[in-house]
C-alpha cells in the first residue's frame, strides 16, 4: 500500500530523469524552458549530494533527440545512460533493469514531455508496485493544458 504521507529520504527513494534532450525541449511551451533546465539541475545535484540512486534515460539520442543535458550527466561520470526507442521508458527492458537495480520502490520522476515521458512510465510503475512522486516544475509539455491534464491523470492514478 503506498504511503504518500511519509517523507522521502535518501535511503528509501531513487530519481529517474527522462528525456531532457535538445529536441524534446524545443516543443516545450507549458513552462519557461530555462526554469525547467534549472529545476532538473537542482534535482540532479540534490540526488548527487545525498547519494540518491539516479536513473538517466534518453530517447533516440543518436537519430533524433540529441544527448541528455551535460549539466546533469557531468554530475554522474561513468554512469550509463539508458537510450531507448520507445517513448514509454518503462517498456524498455534496460530502463526497467536500471530502476530495479536501485533496490528502491519510491521514485521521484521528471521528464519531457509530461504527457508521455513522465505519465506513461509513472502509470506503469504504479501498476508494478512503485510509489511515484512527480516533480511538476521539472517537467514540461507542448501546452499548459497538456501538462496539467497529465499531472491530473497521475494524481487520479494515485
Amino acid at each position: 500500500m503506498p504511503n504518500y504521507t511519509t517523507m522521502l529520504t535518501p535511503k528509501d527513494c531513487a530519481l529517474a530523469l527522462i528525456d531532457f534532450q535538445p529536441a524534446m525541449y524545443q516543443g516545450v511551451q507549458s513552462h519557461d524552458r530555462i526554469s525547467i533546465m534549472h529545476n532538473v539541475q537542482i534535482l540532479a545535484k540534490t540526488a548527487k549530494l545525498f547519494k540518491v540512486p539516479t536513473v538517466i534515460s534518453t530517447v533516440a539520442k543518436d537519430s533524433f533527440s540529441g544527448p541528455f543535458m551535460p549539466e546533469v550527466t557531468d554530475l554522474f561520470p561513468g554512469q550509463p545512460i539508458v537510450d531507448r526507442t520507445s517513448i514509454n521508458s518503462w517498456i524498455d527492458p534496460n530502463f526497467r533493469k536500471a530502476v530495479e537495480a536501485t533496490g528502491r520502490k519510491r521514485f521521484v520522476l521528471a521528464g519531457l514531455w509530461t504527457e508521455a515521458c513522465t505519465l506513461f512510465p509513472a502509470l506503469d510503475m504504479l501498476k508494478a508496485g512503485y510509489e511515484i512522486f512527480v516533480v511538476a516544475d521539472a517537467c514540461g509539455d507542448i501546452t499548459v493544458e497538456a501538462h496539467q491534464r497529465a499531472m491530473e491523470r497521475m494524481i487520479q492514478a494515485g
